[in-house]
């Protein structure tokens, strides 16, 4: 994909355990793990809100777009 979700630099970079971090946003670690690897689909603006609000960054700081053919659904990312 795409896509691609930097939230395991930020969480190093800040300290923070996913655990602490789902706490704080009121998200389930669950869910935080598969944005964190990557499998998610979507984000709800109101979770990325609250991503860039307990990491104190901003949403560009999360995400960036890394151009490439886009994975088709159901298709594993390797290497």
């Amino acid at each position: 994909m795409p896509i691609r979700v930097n939230l395991d630099r930020m969480l190093v970079e800040r300290r923070m355990s996913l655990t602490e971090l789902a706490d704080r946003v009121g998200v389930t670690i669950v869910n935080l793990s598969i944005l964190k690897t990557g499998k998610a689909r979507a984000v709800r603006f109101s979770t990325l809100d609250a991503l860039c609000r307990e990491l104190d960054c901003q949403p560009g700081d999360l995400l960036n777009f890394v151009p490439g053919p886009p994975d088709e659904p159901g298709e594993e990312e390797t290497g």
